[in-house]
């Protein structure tokens, strides 16, 4: 089975052509949020992941991420992690008290981002079928948290026409059964495979579904990494990338089929730009495509600094203000 870089992190803390927009998701999602005051052509949203930190030491309590996102960095959209409040999926008074806050904090539920429940690219059909089935509650969930789709994992081992045609399987399920409650599903360029740009593109252009998309994040494309020495966060901070895919061909190919996009950060230089993605030219990249939706923070150093307190990152709050403050002065240039 396929690493997931999530799945992974999860288990080293808990243990030590485009396609047309989808009629469910409502009109904020994809109406023009260009605003003459902040001067982008996009709205600002942050990653979960982006306080794993504080959610796995236990600091942040999952229902006060809406007030936290809002009062401390004056931020509405939230992506949500299903690794944070796994145990919840089907807690409908949990559900509905998150909810409750996200709306009491003017916020908008965006999306689920699911992990850790099988592999959905899987050329076994019986343990594809026992992925897709694991998925169901966490869409369901999405529908009582008031999310218009859930983010989901396509890898698997196989070739890859092999795995594409069981991604495509297990999506067309998923996304029928989204329907009954009117929650699309979106891929991320996330791990193994889908760190193709080019792979996931097809997969998406073969699917040629409405109600399906991309999430476009600009610094999963490593598509061959070192394994572990063990599981744990500092074994996975030694792993090096042995062979990265273009970035910015990736961003490009990804774009035509993006409902949402990440703008992850690690580390920052003396001047506050991103040490391994050029902002600007994803930006003026993002821009092209035509995309007006939601831009989702995520940094990750935050966890890093968790685990190695004399490193350069920065913690999960100031490295998601660094960020903030990269992608509004880049949205605004560009």
């Amino acid at each position: 089975m396929t690493l997931n870089r999530r799945d992974f992190l999860t288990t080293a803390v808990m243990g030590a052509a485009g396609i047309g927009l989808a009629a469910a998701i409502p009109n904020y999602l994809y109406a023009k949020t260009e605003n003459k005051e902040d001067g982008l052509f996009f709205k600002l949203a942050l990653s979960q992941f982006s306080l794993a930190s504080q959610f796995w030491s236990k600091k942040l309590d999952p229902l006060d991420f809406p007030a936290k996102t809002k009062k401390d960095f004056g931020i509405e959209g939230l992506d949500y992690c299903s690794m944070f409040f796994a145990d919840k999926a089907k807690d409908t008074q949990f559900l509905t008290e998150l909810k409750k806050r996200s709306a009491d904090n003017g916020c908008y539920n965006l999306r689920i981002m699911v992990d850790g429940e099988g592999v959905l690219g899987d050329p076994n059909a019986i343990e594809r079928i026992k992925a897709i089935e694991k998925h169901y509650k966490w869409i369901d969930a999405a529908a009582v948290l008031g999310c218009p789709m859930v983010r989901v994992n396509v890898e698997g081992d196989g070739k890859p026409d092999e795995v594409a045609r069981a991604a495509e399987d297990s999506l067309t399920k998923l996304i029928e059964y989204g329907s009954k409650s009117k929650v699309d599903v979106i891929v991320e360029n996330h791990v193994g495979i889908s760190c193709n740009g080019a792979w996931l593109a097809g997969v998406m252009k073969s699917l040629n579904n409405s109600h399906c998309g991309t999430l476009a994040d600009f610094g999963n494309f490593c598509i061959n990494r070192t394994k572990p020495e063990a599981q744990t966060i500092e074994a996975y901070m030694k792993t090096k990338c042995l062979e990265e895919y273009d970035r910015y061909k990736g961003i490009t190919e990804l774009m035509p089929y993006a409902k949402g996009v990440h703008a992850k950060t690690h580390l920052f230089d003396a001047e506050g730009n991103d040490t391994e993605t050029d902002f600007n030219k994803m930006f003026s990249i993002i821009k092209k495509s035509g995309f007006n939706g939601w831009v989702s923070i995520e940094y990750e150093g935050g966890l890093f600094k968790m685990y190695a307190p004399e490193s350069k990152y920065l913690d999960d709050d100031a490295g998601v203000l660094a960020t903030k403050k990269l992608v509004e002065k880049t949205g605004k240039a560009v």
